[in-house]
């Protein structure tokens, strides 16, 4: 194992009657007096059958031909498999992560690896999100979703760059290559440096283990999604691996544009810790204030998304299931009213990318 590099930060303060306290007693009662399980119920096993079909069933008609002889019906099962890997992410494999798709660890395990069939590794994610995205929400240099490796500024604490100024022109197109770089290089990028920071070690595994897991999936994507179609397909290669690319395009930019309005806009803030690594807050007050909310109203969108419009109660309660978040946000916003404290929310899914999109702009400098 590498040596650990990595300093935690702590949170100074935690008030017993303070918004964290009150908020968690008030949402546990309401799941104990409505005899509601924290966890997923019917309503996600829908989505588990679903969101795979949509990722799945266009590769099994492209595989029997469909579109073969039609370059728009190709690319378009391409297109809807981008969809799906995206739905697939945010919808089920999302909650299984955090354990809140079901009580069955089991269940929980087997969901979470359909990460895997889009290129993915799981380990290297649960670190990049449950540990510390979660834990340090918009702090430099340990939230790894505003670490775009210099090619974008999502934090204030970040250094400038003349080029920073066109990144609301190039962004969308970076955002697209998201799950495109977790397929090809990003997974080997980030078991190294989670090694060095001695991160791997808090999961209980080792790098020459996820190493060889890492490329055994790899092997078996590639087997499957690129060649396949290879034998099967009286397609040119190129237009394979063109219709694979557009496949990750359409998934990478659909994810971030639900994860990146739920951070980097101009409601959020960006701790940074003392000297002694410590933030004099405490942690539930932290998490309203680097996170944003948008289309709470919008049913169909919060389906497709698992709930994720509903970030601040997400990263409130991340072991809750996304099907109970629209019920608990009118307690969490009722309680952060309560206490002053800001309960941000878009009302639309466009306003929300507006606002982002300022964001981008003003971080320009």
């Amino acid at each position: 194992m590498g040596s650990s590099t990595f300093k935690a930060i702590k949170f100074t303060k935690n008030e017993k009657a303070g918004f964290g306290n009150t908020v968690r007693t008030r949402v546990d009662e309401y799941f104990k007096s409505n005899k509601i399980e924290r966890t997923g119920d019917y309503r996600i096993w829908i989505k588990v059958i679903v969101l795979p079909l949509i990722y799945l069933a266009p590769f099994a008609l492209m595989l029997m031909g469909i579109g073969g002889n039609h370059l728009l019906v190709f690319y378009g099962l391409w297109f809807l498999m981008g969809i799906g890997i995206a739905g697939c992410g945010l919808g089920i494999v999302h909650d299984a992560c955090h354990g809140a798709l079901s009580k069955n660890k089991t269940a929980n395990w087997l969901v979470g690896m359909v990460l895997n069939l889009a290129g993915g590794h799981v380990l290297n994610w649960k670190i990049q999100h449950n540990v510390l995205h979660h834990s340090y929400t918009n702090i430099d240099g340990y939230d790894d979703d505003i670490d775009p490796g210099g090619i974008m500024r999502f934090s204030p604490h970040q250094p400038v760059k003349p080029f920073y100024r066109f990144q609301i022109v190039y962004a969308w197109f970076l955002y697209g290559l998201m799950t495109f770089s977790w397929a090809t290089y990003k997974d080997f990028v980030q078991l190294f440096r989670y090694n060095k920071k001695g991160l791997l070690a808090t999961q209980n595994t080792t790098f020459k283990a996820e190493l060889f897991r890492i490329i055994g999936n790899k092997v078996i994507y590639y087997a499957i999604f690129i060649g396949l179609p290879f034998i099967f397909l009286d397609v040119a290669w190129y237009h394979i691996l063109l219709g694979w690319f557009v496949m990750h395009f359409v998934a990478g930019l659909t994810l971030a544009c639900i994860f990146q309005p739920a951070h980097v806009m101009p409601t959020s803030e960006f701790p940074l810790p003392d000297k002694d690594n410590n933030i004099d807050g405490d942690r539930a007050v932290y998490q309203l204030l680097t996170t944003s909310n948008f289309a709470p109203k919008n049913r169909i969108l919060s389906w497709y998304v698992g709930g994720l419009n509903y970030q601040i109660e997400h990263h409130l309660f991340p072991t809750v299931c996304h099907v109970n978040h629209r019920k608990i946000s009118k307690i969490v916003e009722k309680t952060a009213k309560e206490f002053n404290l800001p309960y941000n929310s878009e009302l639309t899914f466009i306003g929300a990318l507006f606002k982002h999109g300022k964001m981008l702009h003003s971080l320009r400098k």
